[in-house]
């Protein structure tokens, strides 16, 4: 999902460059949903981890 984030920024940085404003904001927001959608997955999957605890194998 990081690989996506910084595809979309690199796309956004292109875009603002070459003038392209609104694709620019677009790719910026997309990166930022999909960060933020990738941080909540992480949290959860931590707390998941720690309630179920390590196993014995």
């Amino acid at each position: 999902m990081l690989s996506w984030v910084v595809t979309f920024l690199v796309i956004a940085l292109i875009a603002g460059v070459l003038g392209f404003g609104g694709i620019a904001g677009v790719s910026v927001e997309i990166a930022k949903a999909i960060f933020f959608i990738a941080v909540i997955l992480f949290l959860i999957s931590a707390v998941v981890g720690l309630v179920r605890g390590r196993s014995n194998v």
